[in-house]
């Protein structure tokens, strides 16, 4: 149990602990305009209370008219205790998408994007006692930030000031902040490993101090690398900082049979960075950080000399409902589900993504593709390329000592950049990030260190990369667009949308088997290429700006529940690699719902070298993986077994390695429904304060089977620490309704119920306090 108070404590301080930090995120007062664009909040503005994170507005589950427009916050504050000589820090998360910010009347910064963190120096503007901040945002179309406008837009950016808030108070010595910073590669800490051997590794850590004191003072920096509690390396370095000035201290740790990381092993250590000057210890940061040195050599990723194909999904961030302004523990949950899946890579499209998230693929062992907003759009004015430019250094500065990321995305997605603009770029990444370990990665095959290349356009029109190379997506449009597949002839007799990998939850078995055969038949094109990676489009359902209904080819519904497509990619991990952090190892699954409208040819998914099908107690054989050209590149191909017919009852499989079982999966036929069972579902993370999970209403039978044939609505109430946000009345698909539950704390009281249909009855659930 003592994982979860520090899972929280990473989650929270993504960005290095600071000398002071005072609570941020509670008390704000907003205000939605809708209508006009005033600069000023005008005087019938209609004013609630709110927290952040927090969303401009709740939208419905399927966004079909986003709003945009100005969005005011107020927050009223107590100037921080702080000797003179102080610095007070406002720092920012992520605010959609330019920001004007006054206090006490006066404007003191704007920014410009809203992906990214931007810090405000508020010290010489605070008076004494309570002071009142004032920030403006406006999240409509501009052809300054991008990535294009939204009735054009192939997601939803959504608004408000959603992510967390920090106000800072760091003594006259201190370090640095890297998005206020604006030195190039500089600004707080900056971790790299100059050498990685068998025996040691060396941990290069820099550290940008600034002393705002009107004379010369003599610092200390102290570097504490601890593994748990137990310290494997320290350096401290004592140097003259001229007033007003900032230096930078370096220290080379030696770590002797370091731990290594990577996606199999993700071990992280402490780096405990102290600032002092003679007899007074000024600031204290801690970072978690992982060692490990990257490569690419030909077709395969190489981390500490292992090399590895990076199976791998794209993902969008937003939630239902509350688009963007998800809790940090929601990420977390998303990370996980990922890496539970089977991917180890995933390509942050088409944006940076919360720290919250970033903080959890280091946790967990995913490799990361940072990505700078952009998306079938270019401007020619200077000013949106100096835009562009600045995000690339902004998004490295913010990440670069997460061991997850692998490359800097600094690309605008499928759109044609000039050739100056690109080289531009690539240099910006390494100038922000010097030496062999920083990879610059780009949809045009010139000018960047990575080509990405979507399968569709492959199909279209490859060529032989001349560089590393990853397959950016794949699996969906190729399919949706009906001019691709190796077996499209073969069906023939299928409509074009039940050849399409874009298949709701609750669009039945045949379809979801399809995308999964679409899936299957499209890595295994992919693994004939020399990519090292490629990247499934996509990992959840999501709504986008232009068009009024869902993106369907997730692997995983909007609600986050898995399609039969999940259980194949997570097939491709092998029985023998095991974590404590989330499930894995050896894995069987029917893909079936054994109903008499199921095919006689089931399908199985497993990691195992064979598997046997029983059916009502009756061996139906045992059977070792297909090997056919759709799957004779694949890790795990899928095992297929004729029936001949369908017999009601019990379906089960058993999964064999070495001739001993090792995982088994049973699916069996329904009866009808009779009521509603409910379950919070946190995915296994207990929930934390003002946390998101969701609430499932599963439609059974008589013997609390779930009806996966059962498509319709479910009604959801809630009491105590659990309230439902957005809908009450939500779809059932695939015999499962999901309502998104908002939870006030820890080991939370109360209730939340559903109802579907006048016969089915109410079950109540109750968390209860340990």
């Amino acid at each position: 149990m003592k994982f979860w108070p520090a899972l929280l404590a990473a989650l929270a301080c993504a960005a290095p602990a600071q000398a002071a930090e005072l609570p941020f995120d509670d008390g704000w007062r907003f205000a939605r305009i809708d209508g006009s664009a005033p600069d000023r909040p005008p005087a019938d503005a209609k004013w609630v209370t709110v927290s952040l994170p927090h969303t401009a507005r709740i939208e419905p589950r399927v966004v079909d008219d986003q709003w945009q427009g100005i969005a005011f916050y107020s927050k009223r504050f107590d100037a921080p205790a702080h000797s003179r000589g102080d610095t007070v820090l406002l720092r920012f998360e992520g605010a959609m998408n330019v920001a004007t910010i006054w206090l006490n009347g006066t404007q003191v910064g704007e920014h410009l994007g809203g992906y990214l963190p931007f810090t405000i120096d508020l010290t010489r503007h605070l008076k004494a006692g309570s002071n009142e901040l004032l920030v403006r945002l406006d999240n409509r179309d501009n052809p300054i930030t991008g990535p294009k406008p939204l009735k054009d837009l192939d997601f939803n950016m959504y608004g408000g000031l959603y992510r967390s808030a920090r106000l800072i108070v760091k003594p006259a010595v201190h370090l640095t902040d890297e998005m206020l910073e604006g030195k190039t590669a500089g600004g707080g800490l900056f971790v790299t490993y100059p050498e990685i051997t068998k025996d040691r590794a060396v941990v290069r850590v820099a550290a940008d101090v600034r002393n705002a004191l009107p004379q010369w003072v003599l610092v200390a920096v102290t570097q504490r690398l601890l593994d748990g509690e137990r310290e494997v390396a320290s350096d401290t370095r004592t140097e003259r900082v001229e007033a007003g000035a900032t230096r930078r201290f370096v220290s080379d740790l030696n770590v002797v049979n370091a731990k290594l990381w990577s996606p199999k092993s993700p071990n992280l250590y402490r780096l405990v960075t102290t600032v002092s000057r003679p007899e007074l210890s000024t600031e204290t940061a801690e970072t978690h950080i992982g060692i490990r040195r990257i490569g690419i050599e030909g077709d395969r990723f190489v981390i500490n000399g292992e090399k590895m194909f990076l199976r791998g999904v794209n993902r969008h961030q937003e939630y239902p409902y509350v688009g963007y302004a998800l809790s940090p523990l929601a990420d977390y949950r998303d990370a996980k589900r990922i890496k539970e899946a089977g991917f180890d890579y995933v390509r942050l499209s088409h944006y940076p993504h919360s720290p919250a998230f970033m903080a959890a693929a280091d946790q967990l062992g995913l490799v990361l593709l940072d990505s700078i907003p952009g998306w079938q759009f270019y401007n020619p004015d200077p000013r949106f390329q100096a835009q562009v430019l600045q995000t690339c250094r902004d998004m490295i500065r913010r990440d670069r000592n997460h061991p997850s990321v692998i490359a800097w995305e600094c690309s605008l997605n499928e759109s044609r950049m000039p050739k100056e603009f690109v080289q531009r770029l690539n240099a910006a990444v390494h100038e922000e990030y010097p030496g062999d370990q920083a990879w610059s990665a780009g949809w045009q095959n010139d000018g960047y260190d990575i080509y990405l290349q979507a399968r569709q356009h492959r199909l279209q029109h490859y060529e032989a990369p001349d560089r590393p190379y990853i397959v950016s997506e794949y699996g969906d449009w190729e399919y949706y667009a009906q001019n691709a597949g190796l077996n499209q002839a073969a069906w023939a007799n299928l409509k074009e949308e039940e050849r399409t990998s874009r298949q709701s939850l609750g669009a039945g078995e045949r379809r979801l088997l399809q995308q999964a055969m679409n899936i299957e038949e499209a890595h295994n094109d992919n693994l004939r290429t020399p990519a090292f990676a490629d990247g499934y489009w996509d990992m959840f359902d999501y709504n986008r700006g232009y068009a009024p209904d869902l993106e369907l080819s997730g692997v995983m519904s909007l609600e986050r529940l898995p399609k039969l497509s999940y259980w194949f990619f997570r097939s491709q991990r092998d029985a023998s690699e095991k974590s404590p952090l989330f499930e894995s190892g050896a894995m069987v699954k029917i893909a079936s719902y054994w109903t008499p409208q199921s095919s006689t040819k089931v399908r199985v998914f497993s990691n195992a070298e064979e598997v046997e099908l029983i059916l009502n107690g009756r061996s139906l054989g045992r059977r070792k993986p297909v090997h056919d050209s759709m799957s004779d590149r694949l890790a795990h191909p899928p095992f297929e077994f004729d029936v001949g017919r369908i017999e009601p009852g019990l379906l089960q499989a058993n999964a064999y390695i070495g001739g001993a079982p090792v995982a088994t999966d049973r699916v069996e036929t329904p009866g009808q429904p009779v009521a509603v069972s409910v379950a919070l579902d946190a995915a296994g993370i207990p929930a934390a304060s003002d946390d998101l999970i969701f609430a499932r209403a599963y439609i059974v039978d008589n013997q609390g089977r779930t009806i996966s044939t059962f498509n319709g609505t479910a009604h959801f109430e809630a009491s105590g620490d659990f309230a439902i946000v957005g809908d009450r009345d939500v779809p059932v698909e695939a015999g499962i309704g999901s309502a998104l539950v908002r939870v006030a704390r820890p080991n939370p009281h109360g209730t939340v119920g559903a109802t579907s249909g006048s016969t089915l009855s109410r079950d109540l659930v109750l968390e209860e306090r340990p």
